[in-house]
């Protein structure tokens, strides 16, 4: 018997050459449980969030919350950010960062580079308070921004999903919605409700007839924790009126709805709202497997809406091409959180910190003393040089586990589809299924109640090992895009494929010897866009070649004898 695992739904497009002209391509809309443009093409499928930029959130900063009680200034959320700069340089030394902020943080030029590497959309985080003030006229200097930004991308052949991540009172009730008192009051207080529809209305205004715009997602991450139970009906009845108050102006654009719990919770989504909508989760720090989203997938094929993965990062290059691989293959189009951050190995874009950096975070966290007013200044100032991207150190390794994108290298769990023989007649107690039960993933040692795919890199070293585990007649697929010879290092005229089936630790831990699971390793047969790699074991390592052909390509790996307990997947 066998099982396949590629689903009921084609896998997103392979990774586009150049981005064709935006705006011709009209409105972005549903076409049934598919996102697409005007001209039918797929849209919103692999795109960036440009966190930190209208709203900073302090852990992307690298702001720890104080060490002892009563230490330290708060310096999580955006108003309490601006606080502590406003204490620290005086209210017209932070005005003056603030612009100098958005005017460096994110320009044409993060742009450019996100259409180059392969993206086709931007999701942008707007804070309310960026655009309208608390009376509700709305400010000319934020819309400026959120327009150049679209600017940009109709230049660059981007779209844009506008995100309204801080709504006025807060949807969350925590710092990441900058929420006045740490509750969701836009839910409580009429007042803050009337001016969310008042933005939306005013939003759909603005941009009805703006084909780069691709969506309005309405809410980012309403009601986590113990809000949820109380608050799901006025959401619910909050959304009504936003798409009816949005229709009334545009009849064009998407509509995103975000579930409960940061986004993942999607139980509220029992009918069809406005036909031309979407279904927007988050999934972070979780199994990268199908049985994690299922949930998710049983409201598309229920309500026959399209769903789009809108955050999902924070994490190891391993999690990332297997998260954002199950993605791709099931078809869901997604976005990667974030493109920018100050000294966090996550994100693409590396902000390194400048001199006198760590003395303004120390005090925030409480140990140090609150730094001389003009050396916090000149740091400040020396910070909106460091964020301009081509002062960033460049992490490509993370949009090549995100695209699987040569070279890469990708954990043996991170695969695509796969064919499996004839089951074996028992499974180990520590055998888990994985996608469709197509392939069983062993997973074996590690410390007890640590979370394999934590984001934390001491967390993940103390995690055991996962190996997928292949007997003869299985067989397991990997999708990759194979680069340009030019464009690879030393413009290598060959692929070189490695395969380890030894003992691995996640994301570049170095693994303690031992044996591997099944020795010896099986005959294999190897296969890159249908052309056999030659190859052959050193040990417990196959390591083959075969002449680069560049563009989509399958890595297709079968066993034709004996069992093989596959580790880990590099192509270079």
């Amino acid at each position: 018997m066998s099982a396949t695992v590629s689903g009921a739904h084609p896998p997103l497009s392979p990774l586009a050459a150049a981005r064709p002209d935006v705006t011709a391509r009209s409105f972005v809309r549903r076409a049934g449980t598919r996102i697409v443009d005007g001209t039918g093409a797929p849209a919103l499928e692999r795109g960036v969030g440009i966190g930190t930029w209208l709203l900073p959130e302090g852990y992307m900063w690298g702001f720890r919350p104080a060490e002892r009680r009563g230490a330290g200034v708060p310096a999580q959320s955006p108003r309490e950010i601006e606080a502590l700069f406003a204490d620290l340089v005086g209210p017209e030394r932070a005005a003056a960062f603030w612009t100098r902020w958005r005017a460096s943080f994110f320009t044409e030029a993060d742009v450019a580079e996100i259409a180059a590497q392969g993206f086709d959309h931007v999701r942008l985080p707007i804070n309310s308070r960026v655009v309208m003030d608390d009376s509700g006229a709305f400010l000319a200097d934020g819309f400026a921004l959120v327009d150049a930004c679209i600017d940009w991308c109709r230049t660059h052949g981007l779209h844009v999903v506008l995100d309204l991540h801080g709504a006025p009172g807060g949807q969350t009730g925590t710092n990441i919605d900058d929420s006045p008192r740490g509750r969701p009051e836009l839910f409580t207080d009429p007042g803050y409700r009337a001016l969310t529809v008042a933005l939306w209305a005013e939003l759909a205004r603005r941009y009805a007839g703006e084909p780069v715009v691709a969506a309005y997602d309405l809410l980012n991450e309403p009601l986590p924790n113990e809000h949820a139970a109380a608050h799901a009906v006025d959401l619910v009845n909050l959304y009504c009126d936003l798409t009816a108050t949005i229709r009334a102006i545009d009849p064009d654009h998407l509509i995103m709805y975000e579930g409960l719990h940061w986004a993942s919770d999607v139980s509220i989504f029992t009918e069809v709202w406005d036909a031309n909508s979407a279904i927007q989760f988050h999934r972070y720090w979780a199994p990268p497997d199908r049985a994690g989203i299922a949930h998710v997938l049983e409201v598309r094929d229920r309500l026959g809406l399209p769903i789009y993965m809108g955050e999902g990062g924070e994490n190891g290059t391993d999690w990332l091409a297997a998260a954002f691989g199950l993605y791709t293959a099931q078809g869901i189009g997604w976005n990667f959180w974030t493109w920018k951050k100050i000294d966090n190995p996550h994100s693409p874009a590396v902000v390194v910190p400048p001199p006198g950096w760590e003395a303004i975070t120390g005090y925030a966290a409480g140990p140090r003393e609150r730094p001389d007013p003009d050396a916090a200044w000149a740091t400040l100032l020396a910070l909106v040089e460091a964020v301009r991207l081509p002062n960033c150190t460049w992490h490509g390794e993370v949009i090549a586990a995100l695209l699987h994108r040569a070279p890469v290298t990708l954990p043996a769990y991170a695969f695509s589809g796969a064919d499996a023989g004839e089951p074996a007649a028992t499974a180990g107690a520590a055998d888990e299924p994985w996608a469709d039960d197509a392939v069983t993933i062993r997973y074996t040692g590690g410390d007890p109640d640590v979370n394999p795919f934590a984001a934390d890199p001491a967390e993940r070293a103390r995690a055991g090992t996962f190996a997928a585990h292949l007997r003869a007649g299985d067989r397991i697929d990997y999708d990759l895009h194979v680069a340009e010879p030019a464009a690879r290092p030393g413009g290598a005229p060959e692929t070189t494929v490695t395969l380890r089936t030894g003992p691995a630790a996640p994301s570049g831990i170095t693994p303690t010897p031992a044996p591997p699971a099944d020795p010896p390793p099986g005959a294999l047969a190897v296969r890159l866009g249908g052309v056999a790699v030659t190859g052959a074991w050193t040990g417990t390592t196959w390591r083959g070649s075969t002449p680069t052909v560049p563009g989509p390509a399958t890595l297709r790996i079968g066993v034709e004898d004996g069992a093989v307990d596959l580790i880990e997947v590099a192509v270079r």
